[in-house]
């Protein structure tokens, strides 16, 4: 996209290793006048369906890992990617696979857990593999702009996961760009990312299917015992194992995510990595869940 001179060399280095398409309107885009200073997200969502048009329909490719220009990746991104398709094909409930989490910051994660997976109902983007069937149908309705926040919103997502690592198989350095660095001194910029390659095609990965992953994660989540976010702290917990914080409302998830440096958004509901509104992360060298006080009943949060 844009024409980039030095983009389009280091493209063409790889010869006929690669196919190398270029978006042909590169003409000036409306947008509303109160979004003018925006425009670059009208464009970015009209290059992302030329793009995936062009790979699925006109190249007739099954599948697509979209990985963008200011991403690091690990070593086995693209075993992690192949490793888990067989489950996107199967389960009807999973409709991507991420290579990020949004809270793999190094104090806020296991760091010798290298092939733990997740299931979230969050979708991250930033790294992500998604199928032709998906596009087909996102494709008809796909909108002008904000494409991500669009993807996340209950029609589109109905009520089906995604699939995320506890460390990210992707990094950004996207400091600057259409967001102005939005989040990226703050959080992005300290993501951890996997330096480990493994062998997820060797793997039995079916513990991801709802119908196995739910009952487990569920139990797990609740018989956990629970503490205060000021008891996980100060370190004043004095047995081993995970440990559950809980949480009424909105206000107080963002202050429990603010004082433990989790993002604390909501997007359409759902926290960021978050499972049945149950976000997992590790801290003082233990597992926790910041869940809410009921279990799960849907999108009930803003």
């Amino acid at each position: 996209d844009c024409r980039d001179g030095l983009t389009a060399r280091a493209i063409r280095s790889y010869g006929d290793r690669v196919y190398y398409i270029q978006q042909p309107d590169q003409s000036d885009i409306w947008v509303p006048e109160a979004e003018t200073h925006l425009k670059g997200y009208y464009k970015i969502a009209r290059h992302y369906k030329w793009a995936l048009n062009q790979a699925f329909n006109t190249l007739n490719f099954s599948n697509v890992i979209i990985i963008e220009d200011d991403l690091d990746v690990s070593p086995d991104i693209f075993e992690y990617f192949l490793g888990t398709l067989p489950l996107l094909k199967a389960d009807r409930t999973l409709w991507c696979v991420s290579a990020w989490n949004d809270n793999g910051k190094f104090s806020l994660i296991d760091k010798n857990a290298h092939e733990t997976l997740y299931r979230t109902d969050f979708f991250s983007g930033l790294g992500w593999l998604l199928t032709k069937s998906l596009w087909a149908e996102l494709s008809v309705k796909w909108p002008a702009s904000y494409w991500d926040d669009w993807m996340r919103r209950p029609q589109q997502r109905k009520n089906r996961s995604c699939i995320r690592p506890e460390i990210s198989r992707t990094r950004t350095f996207g400091q600057y760009g259409v967001s102005n660095g939005l989040f990226y001194e703050k959080h992005l910029r300290f993501i951890h990312l996997n330096d480990k390659f493994v062998s997820f095609t060797k793997k039995n990965l079916t513990f991801l299917l709802k119908e196995n992953y739910d009952v487990q994660f569920v139990r797990s989540v609740y018989d956990s015992p629970v503490v205060s976010y000021q008891e996980l702290k100060s370190g004043r917990i004095f047995f081993d194992g995970p440990v559950r914080i809980l949480y009424r409302n909105n206000v107080e998830y963002r202050k429990t995510a603010r004082a433990l440096r989790l993002m604390e958004d909501f997007k359409s509901g759902v926290p960021r990595m978050g499972y049945k509104g149950t976000v997992t992360f590790f801290y003082n060298n233990r597992r926790v869940y910041l869940a809410p006080y009921d279990k799960w009943n849907g999108d009930k949060l803003r």
